[in-house]
């Protein structure tokens, strides 16, 4: 599934960007100090803070929560699901990353957020407050959303530096030890598309339609991930491995769509023997935000074109010290 602003209700393109202003921390989040050995990490955003973090508030809020409940002491996938809880109601929005037209740099965006940068910012928040609370910080939350975000973990300030499609994602993050696919092992089937979504719908992306001439490499950039070998599960076999999916794992809904893989995308939370569905929705009669859905099995139903599941497994990323 491409970045977030794909047509129908495939994913809109979360582009990511970043920005490179100074600006006063949160109190509850603080700001790294001179004496902390991870501050040399640790990187100032390419725009002002006030373009790539936006919902400041709500994430001092988050960081007192976590503090006062222990997060820190949760399996990741538990910590996730927490993290994922604590954004329930954000307003759905399309667009959140399209913030420049150059400069592409981690951001995020705490009041309105899509089906990419939902599961991000949960993973991003379980992953930060495993460190100790006195390194929690913007700072400190953007790096783990680059971590994720960017092929290698390294947003280099391209807009090419950031990966559009989940395929890939899950790919690179395995690679560098971050997770792993577990579609083939809950019994997934092999799927080959041609990826075009990109190069073919170019100019529905501020990035791209900015400057053309980033599509051919980006036309390569496709190519590359219509190679990677994908399963998923199909949906009449969901229902039966519900069971064995965990909290915190990160549900990529497969489409029949030819030019991509997914359309949409979200986190496992466990009930009893079953697993519902917890994502950001742009359907109004589900609110249009955050929310815990059904079943996922159930929801795969919903629409035609929903074909089956894909399922990577987050992992515990290194320590800021």
């Amino acid at each position: 599934m491409p970045s977030p602003s794909a047509p129908n209700s495939r994913r809109r393109f979360l582009h990511a960007v970043g920005g490179g202003g100074a600006g006063l921390l949160l109190a509850s989040c603080k700001t790294l100090s001179t004496e902390v050995p991870a501050v040399a990490t640790l990187r100032q955003p390419r725009l002002p803070w006030a373009t790539v973090f936006k919902g400041e508030a709500k994430f001092a809020r988050i960081c007192d929560q976590a503090k006062k409940e222990n997060w820190a002491a949760q399996p990741i996938g538990q910590r996730t699901v927490t993290a994922g809880k604590s954004l329930l109601g954000i307003p759905y929005g399309n667009y959140t990353l399209e913030i420049d037209d150059k400069i592409e740099s981690p951001s995020v965006n705490f009041d309105a957020l899509d089906c990419w940068t939902f599961y991000e910012a949960s993973l991003a928040m379980s992953r930060m407050v495993k460190n100790p609370p006195s390194l929690w910080s913007r700072e400190a939350f953007l790096h783990y959303i680059e971590l994720e975000r960017y092929r290698d973990g390294r947003c280099t300030g391209s807009y090419l530096s950031r990966m559009h499609h989940l395929e890939e994602v899950f790919a690179d993050n395995e690679r560098r030890g971050l997770g792993r696919n577990v579609t083939a092992s809950l019994g997934g089937v092999p799927v080959r598309r041609e990826i075009r979504e990109m190069q073919s719908s170019w100019k529905s992306y501020r990035y791209l339609r900015s400057d053309p001439s980033l599509v051919p490499e980006m036309a390569k950039i496709e190519a590359k991930v219509s190679a990677l070998p994908v399963t998923y599960i199909p949906n009449a076999r969901v229902a039966s491995i519900e069971s064995k999916l965990e909290d915190g794992d990160v549900l990529a809904v497969a489409t029949n769509w030819r030019y991509g893989y997914t359309s949409h995308v979200g986190l496992a939370k466990r009930e009893g023997s079953t697993c519902r569905f917890m994502h950001a929705t742009s359907s109004r009669s589900k609110g249009r935000c955050c929310v815990i859905d059904s079943r996922i099995s159930t929801y795969l139903g919903e629409k035609s074109t929903n074909m089956g599941l894909i399922v990577f497994r987050p992992s515990e990323a290194p320590l800021l010290v």
